[in-house]
């Protein structure tokens, strides 16, 4: 099975560069760029160098027994993407990114944020480069994420807030790629998930595989065995990508990709865009999209503002309709009991994205055998969203 991206960057049916004129050139550039410097020595010395003394990898896998007993008795590791530098996964990618900007002599980046991580995984790395950096966010992100955005802004970054449309992660891609439209001969656009027109699902792919390929050496050291099952959330899909791509060769682990059951299953209530979307093209890409009866984009809900956007990665698409992959939906409130249980019982404060994949597993659990390994992403820490929380369960005054 070919996990690589046609040279168009279709993946099957799905991905392609759905672009104004005016970003292809820019495209064509970045892919040239990084095909040649992917096997550059020098690039991969200064990208593993601050991997390993910047953002703190290899991160651990960590074994949590009591949560594992709650589910169905299965051994269960952690993979701890929360212990990296900013606090989550999107990291990774940003620096790699941003590495290559530099590069290419690009001065000033631009890049979208829901949760608020990838863009300080961002304003981190041009800090850290020297880049100038702006970042979009929806201004309902803003204001359920308020400590990532001072953090950015701590950092050096503008951040520009959003108005438009729902306010989310949707609106703050297209005013991003509004920007680079306006500025593509000196901005570089660092999308953060494995979506967007190719080559980006493609990059950020190989950049975030370190985190499958990290836990398989960890587990044949601790288990001496592969996984029997990895699972992750899936907004649009880069840590799950990052945990499968290097598992997929693998066809006895089963992998699983939850999605944002939101509220109910009501279009507008949720964000399952394989239980509730058709295929659709949006920013750049072809995939799976929720959207109305006339094509219009729907209105996407989540308690988590990574996995509330209405597409998903189109190699997530292409492995939902061969099979290889399997997905299903954990709802807020389910979410939010494996938010308080995996704190509670293991001393782990997760992000609530990756808190979708241990719902699922909490409910779901008991159909593992009690003999299996189990691998989870905990693709970020859960500091983001106490303040969140902590408002929704006050008591009413």
């Amino acid at each position: 099975m070919t996990t690589l991206p046609s040279r168009g960057g279709y993946f099957g049916e799905f991905g392609g560069k759905y672009v104004p004129e005016t970003l292809m050139a820019a495209l064509d550039e970045f892919e040239a760029a990084y095909r040649r410097l992917r096997r550059d020595k020098a690039f991969r010395a200064e990208l593993d160098d601050v991997l390993a003394n910047f953002v703190g990898r290899p991160t651990p896998i960590t074994e949590a027994k009591r949560f594992a007993e709650l589910c169905g008795g299965f051994r269960l590791f952690l993979k701890r993407e929360d212990l990296n530098h900013t606090g989550a996964h999107k990291i990774n990618n940003a620096i790699g990114q941003a590495i290559i900007a530099k590069r290419m002599g690009k001065q000033r980046v631009i890049a979208e944020t829901g949760a608020g991580q990838h863009g300080v995984a961002t304003a981190t790395a041009c800090a850290l480069l020297g880049l100038d950096c702006v970042v979009y966010m929806g201004e309902v992100d803003m204001a359920r994420q308020e400590l990532n955005v001072f953090r950015m802004r701590l950092l050096g970054a503008e951040v520009v807030p959003v108005s438009s449309g729902s306010r989310t992660l949707k609106d703050a891609i297209n005013e991003a790629i509004r920007d680079w439209v306006t500025n593509v001969r000196t901005t570089h656009y660092i999308i953060g998930s494995v979506l967007g027109p190719h080559p980006y699902p493609m990059v950020v792919r190989d950049f975030q595989s370190i985190i499958g390929r990290e836990a398989l050496g960890q587990l044949r050291k601790k288990v001496n065995r592969l996984p029997d099952v990895a699972i992750a959330c899936v907004g649009g899909g880069s840590n799950a990508i990052g945990l499968f791509y290097e598992m997929l060769k693998h066809e006895t682990i089963r992998l699983i990709g939850v999605e944002a059951g939101g509220r109910s299953g009501e279009l507008g209530h949720h964000a399952a865009r394989f239980s509730g979307g058709a295929v659709g093209v949006l920013h750049g890409t072809r995939s799976m999209v929720l959207q109305d009866a006339f094509g219009q984009i729907a209105e996407t809900h989540s308690i988590s503002a990574g996995l509330d956007y209405p597409s998903i990665g189109p190699e997530h698409a292409h492995l939902q309709s061969t099979g290889r992959v399997e997905y299903h939906d954990c709802s807020d409130n389910l979410a939010l009991e494996a938010f308080h249980k995996l704190s509670e019982m293991e001393g782990i404060i997760p992000a609530l994205e990756s808190s979708h994949a241990l719902g699922w597993l909490l409910r779901n659990g008991k159909s593992i055998a009690k003999d299996a390994v189990v691998i989870a992403n905990l693709s970020g820490r859960g500091d983001k969203d106490v303040p969140q929380i902590m408002a929704m369960e006050q008591p009413a005054q």
